[in-house]
């Protein structure tokens, strides 16, 4: 069960056939659940006083036995370039995490973090720096959006789990979150509006795709050899490239859905044409989308950006090659862009 520091029960981490076992445990009818779960997850309510036709002694009830997740903004800083907007939130035990609004032509995204730090140890990522501190509970991924949305008053269409943290490594906490995103009876964002990230836990790639879920699965590669990628990524020295292709395979073997390769170019370390042939192998037998990201500078490592013509060069010869390559935009480049970037400026002047 979905329990926060004091041992209570998260009761926005629950789906509603479990919301309706727990209250009729407490000698409600099920139907008290169903107007709970409205409130929670429709209306977007912040804590049990505002669930106006829910009776005193239930609300008095549910606030002596269950927790329910309200984050708390400490921060926002606001692009001046494009309108992105990156929050810092405060959880119930202290810590912060991250998350970023972002205005498209094809509706507002957001992305949320599946952890509190995370201890995956990219190079390039500030996410990582300070390890890991904990997995997020459905609930306080799910109220990140639920935030944003009430803070911007703008409907958040698109969601993708790529913050701090390893999402696959908070596996539990990430299938309930999708199951609660996507359930009609709440926000009911349609899984093909939902990435999840991963730098590469075969294991959990594989149970994942057991789910048949319509999400698309975004693999974190960023070297196309197993030298370059254990250079970058500590993972690579689990599982190698062969490995996370088989994983992938089976991925859309299960789902039908292909994988998105994300790839961050790294001035002078994987961005040559080389890097770009042996990518092309790698995405064009498995109809793979590759995404390119100019990386953002960490004031803790010393990484640059690759040229903007290298980068050119690079997307040009994927497409040469069959391969349908984007690259990302660079939104928020003005204020604390990268993952872990806020949090970690937060947490030092703290």
């Amino acid at each position: 069960m979905w329990e926060n520091r004091n041992g209570k029960v998260d009761i926005k981490s629950l789906t509603l056939p479990q919301l309706e076992e727990e209250l009729v445990n407490l000698g409600e009818k099920p139907f008290r659940a169903r107007q709970l779960y409205q409130w929670m997850h429709r209306k977007l309510a912040r804590d049990y006083g505002g669930m106006t036709n829910l009776p005193g002694e239930l609300r008095e009830k549910l606030a002596k036995h269950y927790a329910c997740t309200c984050l708390r903004q400490v921060h926002m800083q606001e692009s001046r370039a494009d309108g992105t907007k990156k929050f810092l939130f405060a959880l119930e035990d202290g810590h912060v995490v991250e998350s970023v609004w972002m205005r498209y032509k094809h509706g507002n995204s957001v992305c949320i973090s599946s952890q509190v730090g995370c201890r995956m140890g990219c190079r390039f990522c500030a996410s990582t720096l300070g390890g890991l501190v904990r997995g997020l509970l459905p609930g306080e991924m799910l109220d990140q959006i639920y935030a944003i949305s009430l803070l911007t008053g703008e409907r958040v269409s698109n969601v993708v789990v790529m913050g701090t943290g390893e999402p696959l490594d908070n596996y539990d906490s990430l299938l309930q979150f999708l199951r609660l995103l996507t359930d009609e009876k709440g926000l009911h964002i349609s899984a093909r509006n939902i990435t999840v990230s991963t730098c590469g836990l075969v294991p959990e790639m594989r149970r994942l795709a057991r789910e048949k879920l319509q999400i698309t699965l975004a693999l974190s590669l960023h070297a196309a050899t197993d030298e370059k990628r254990k250079s970058l990524m500590p993972i690579a020295n689990r599982y190698s490239i062969a490995q996370l292709m088989e994983a992938c395979g089976f991925y859309f073997s299960q789902t039908g859905r292909r994988i998105t390769f994300e790839y961050s170019l790294v001035g002078g370390v994987n961005d040559t044409r080389e890097d770009a042939r042996l990518l092309a192998g790698l995405a064009g037998p498995r109809r793979c989308h590759v995404n390119l990201i100019p990386v953002n500078p960490i004031r803790e490592r010393d990484y640059v950006q690759s040229e903007a013509g290298r980068i050119q060069v690079f997307k040009n010869m994927l497409e040469k090659n069959g391969i349908n390559v984007t690259i990302r935009r660079e939104m928020g480049r003005d204020i604390d862009g990268a993952c872990g970037q806020l949090r970690r400026s937060y947490m030092q002047e703290e």
